[in-house]
């Protein structure tokens, strides 16, 4: 029942996903959350995610912006960064995961999601039938209402634990 909320890896930071792999074995489109998933809450896009895009463009990767937050944020940080997105997205709703892999040309076979949160980024990503990366929050200064949902998230990881354990046996 857990499994809906199993991200399909977890990783320690969006900045160590071997990408160059990812696209070696046909994946095409990346659709990422952006706070806490590839700068601080709230942060305008910094050198380290600027240069993750030219290279994630340089591969030939399509990328879409996927944020809950309003125009205003979600547009500041993609001034920096220049690729398609889509504000106020409702997750974890999969229309609007649906809805970026059809801009990006993309299908659920050769598109990931990076995020940060289980219950909305990972859950929304699994019903849309999207791989998921799921990656540690870069900054722990964070809102009430995430803050509450990162001990549950706690209790999803330390089963998703088990569970990676019994596969690997």
């Amino acid at each position: 029942m857990l499994e809906k909320f199993y991200p399909g890896e977890y990783l320690d930071s969006t900045y160590v996903i071997d990408f160059d792999r990812l696209y070696e074995e046909g994946y095409r489109g990346i659709i990422f959350d952006i706070d806490n998933t590839l700068v601080p809450h709230g942060a305008p896009a910094d050198e380290r995610a600027c240069a993750l895009f030219a290279h994630l463009k340089e591969l030939g990767f399509q990328c879409m912006l996927l944020s809950n937050n309003k125009e205003p944020r979600v547009k500041m940080f993609n001034d920096a960064v220049h690729v398609s997105y889509i504000y106020k997205a409702g997750k974890p709703k999969p229309g609007n995961y649906r809805k970026a892999m059809q801009e990006m040309g993309t299908d659920a076979t050769n598109t990931i999601f990076v995020g940060d949160q289980i219950f909305t980024d990972v859950y929304g990503a699994n019903l849309a039938g999207i791989r998921t990366i799921l990656v540690k929050p870069i900054h722990p200064k964070e809102e009430i209402q995430i803050v509450l949902k990162r001990y549950l998230e706690k209790i999803v990881l330390f089963f998703y634990a088990r569970y990676r354990k019994k596969q690997n046996r």
